[in-house]
């Protein structure tokens, strides 16, 4: 296996210090759904000072971006309570608040402490009081925190706002392209450069503990597959066979990686066991497999073939290696990812001749459309199984969208420069 000093020394600068020279990405909330919960969150400061990030604002952000919430501007608030006792409902009742954040910071020797709780405002109840502490660099974090505990308290649904995702862009520089590979917060927020190369960058893939990615680089001439460790920008080429080599998944146990290997003459789904470094081909067939992605339990894979005369999603069950044909409505089904329920398959379909993002209900057959955007490809599901993001063109340009399972709520990424593709939701 190969190291490459050079690169990592470009990298490790990166992930140090954030790009602020480049634009993060943004956010754009196209639909919402029809009657959002009404919500407020008070001002979270420390005794009233300022804090280096605002963290009532981020928790506003998130809960407005999930589309479920209409957050009350802070404009319009009548008082800032920081503590449940402060708290006079008649004042949010008239707001038209359904709920209530409040919450206090205490500066304990540079670690800073959290509490906070949500109030249901019709019945004047206390829903929780909680408490989280982070030092001054992780405030953003404890924010996403709050946030990922106030939307299950009211959905029912763990958040994922503490989430990141790792996508590809694609800039022109003078003349020609230059692709990045880039993690960012869930909300477009921290975007950081691990690897910036003259050739294409492709399926990046997150391993369960959200420590590392691997990834497909043409920087050697041909496709070959690279694992990434994100704290210390170390990394190591995985593959260097002749032909294909390419769509990396990561087992649910953080022990193999699926993948596509032409190197037989064909291209074959394949294993390859990341402590002995051994390949295991797990697919026989004339026609293309390709594009594996774990089932969550790791006993089975789905991936894309032809071997039904068009591109549709199959499953093969390791341990018998029996195959499944698992799609049959349209003639183009590829790119499939499951959601963390193993029910809810996520693909590319092609429909009336566009290719847009679908959902199909494994258990009943159900096949729903979920976009309808232009060239929607590589749909990556959020590990809470609520939202989904994707590929798609803007006009001209490559941006990233999102849509909930349900269709009933979607927004844009768009970047302000280049073109961006790719993306793939970290577990956690």
């Amino acid at each position: 296996m190969k190291k490459l000093g050079a690169v990592f020394s470009l990298c490790l600068l990166a992930l140090i210090y954030p790009l602020s020279v480049m634009a993060e990405l943004t956010i754009e909330i196209t639909q919402g759904v029809d009657n959002p919960t009404r919500i407020a969150i008070s001002p979270i400061t420390q005794n009233g000072s300022t804090l280096p990030e605002d963290i009532g604002k981020i928790v506003d952000a998130d809960l407005e971006r999930s589309g479920l919430f209409r957050p009350i501007p802070r404009r319009d608030m009548l008082s800032f309570p920081a503590k449940p006792n402060d708290v006079y409902y008649r004042d949010w009742r008239i707001l038209g608040a359904e709920y209530l954040v409040v919450g206090n910071v205490d500066n304990r020797g540079g670690r800073y402490q959290i509490n906070f709780s949500l109030m249901e405002v019709h019945s004047a109840r206390k829903v929780f009081t909680k408490v989280v502490e982070g030092p001054a660099n992780q405030l953003r974090d404890l924010a996403h925190y709050i946030s990922d505990q106030v939307y299950q308290a009211v959905t029912g649904i763990p958040g994922a706002f503490s989430t990141r995702v790792a996508y590809v862009t694609a800039i022109p520089v003078n003349g020609k392209m230059t692709f990045q590979l880039m993690v960012a917060d869930a909300d477009g927020a921290r975007e950081r450069l691990l690897l910036n190369s003259k050739q294409p960058i492709m399926s990046p893939a997150w391993s369960p503990d959200a420590k590392e990615l691997v990834y497909v680089s043409f920087e050697t001439g041909r496709p070959a597959i690279f694992r990434q460790n994100l704290a210390t920008a170390a990394r190591t080429q995985l593959t260097n066979f002749r032909g294909l080599n390419g769509a990396p998944s990561w087992s649910p146990d953080g022990k193999q990686l699926a993948l596509v290997l032409s190197k037989d003459g064909n291209p074959e789904i394949y294993t390859y066991d990341l402590l002995t470094g051994q390949f295991t081909r797990r697919t026989t067939h004339f026609a293309i497999d390709t594009e594996p992605n774990w089932t969550p339990d790791g006993k089975s894979i789905i991936f894309t073939s032809d071997r039904g005369g068009s591109p549709q999603i199959y499953k093969l069950t390791i341990a018998t290696r029996r195959v499944e044909r698992l799609t049959f409505r349209g003639s183009y089904n590829a790119r499939p990812r499951l959601a963390s329920d193993g029910r809810t398959l996520v693909m590319v379909h092609r429909d009336n001749g566009n290719f847009h993002i679908a959902s199909q209900d494994l258990v009943t057959g159900d096949l729903r459309v979920l976009t309808q955007t232009y060239l929607d490809e590589s749909p990556t599901v959020a590990p809470n199984g609520a939202m989904l993001l994707y590929a798609t063109k803007q006009g001209n340009k490559g941006v990233l969208a999102a849509v909930s399972l349900d269709a009933g709520v979607k927004f844009l990424l768009p970047s302000r420069r280049g073109d961006v593709r790719e993306p793939a939701w970290s577990p956690k």
